[in-house]
C-alpha cells in the first residue's frame, strides 16, 4: 500500500480490513484459558464454554474468510455471540474465584495457586473485554472499513488529533486490548476515553471486576503469608 501524506501507510489505513491473526491469537488464548485454571474456578463449565468459542471462532472465520472486513448482519451477529458467551465465562471464572476466596476452599490456601488463578481470571477478563470493544465501537470492525469515524464511540488519541497518524487511520484488534489492559491495570481509561454509554458501563464494569479479583487475590495472599 503505497504511503498517504508523506506518511508510511499502515494496517489501520488499509482498506481490506485488519488482519484476523490477532484475533484468533486472543480467542484460542482465551479458549485455553479455562484449562490451565485450578478446577475449583472453572469445574465443568470449561468444557462448555471454551467448545462454544471454538465453534463460533471457526464460524466467524468462515463467513469472513482473509481480512476482518465484511460488514454483513450474519457476521456481525456471530461475533456478537462469541463475545457474549466469552464475557459470561469471564465473569463466571471471576466469581467462582471469588466465591473460592470467600469461602475459604481449598483452592485458595497456597499463595502460588492463588496468584495463577487469579492472574489467569484477570488476563481472561481483559481479553473478553478487548473483544467487547472490538466489536461494539462504532458497529464493529467491518462497519468501521467501510464508515468514516466521524463520531466514534470511543476516542483514541488519533481521534482527538489527526495529526499524529496516517490519512485514515481506524483502531484494530491491538488497540481495543491495549484499552481492555489499561482499563484493567489502571482501574478507569488512560489515553482512550468513552463516549458512547454503553462504552463507559462496559469501562467501569471492567474496572469493577479487576479491582475485585486484585483486591480478594492480594488480600487472600496477604493473610496467608501473615
Amino acid at each position: 500500500v503505497a504511503a498517504r501524506s508523506g506518511k508510511g501507510a499502515s494496517e489501520q489505513d488499509d482498506p481490506r480490513g485488519e488482519r484476523r491473526t490477532p484475533v484468533v491469537a486472543a480467542m484460542l488464548t482465551a479458549i485455553a484459558l479455562p484449562f490451565l485454571m485450578p478446577a475449583e474456578i472453572t469445574s465443568g463449565m470449561r468444557w462448555v464454554v471454551s467448545g462454544l468459542e471454538g465453534v463460533l471462532l471457526v464460524a466467524m472465520l468462515l463467513m469472513d474468510p482473509g481480512r476482518i472486513d465484511r460488514a454483513t448482519v450474519g457476521v456481525h451477529r456471530v461475533r456478537l455471540t462469541l463475545i457474549t458467551v466469552l464475557a459470561a465465562g469471564a465473569a463466571f471464572g471471576a466469581a467462582r474465584l471469588a466465591i473460592v476466596i470467600l469461602t475459604g476452599s481449598a483452592g485458595a490456601n497456597s499463595p502460588s495457586d492463588l496468584f495463577r488463578a487469579g492472574g489467569l481470571v484477570w488476563v481472561n477478563l481483559m481479553i473478553a473485554f478487548g473483544f467487547v470493544y472490538w466489536e461494539l465501537d462504532r458497529g464493529g470492525p467491518g462497519a468501521r472499513v467501510h464508515t468514516p469515524r466521524t463520531h466514534p464511540d470511543l476516542l483514541f488519541p488519533q481521534d482527538a488529533d489527526p495529526s499524529i497518524a496516517p490519512d485514515g487511520w481506524r483502531p484494530v484488534f491491538v488497540d481495543y486490548l491495549y484499552l481492555a489492559f489499561t482499563t484493567a491495570i489502571t482501574f478507569g481509561p488512560a489515553d482512550t476515553m468513552p463516549l458512547a454509554h454503553w462504552a463507559k458501563l462496559a469501562m467501569a464494569v471492567q474496572a469493577m471486576a479487576s479491582l475485585v479479583v486484585v483486591g480478594l487475590v492480594l488480600a487472600r495472599a496477604v493473610n496467608i503469608l501473615a
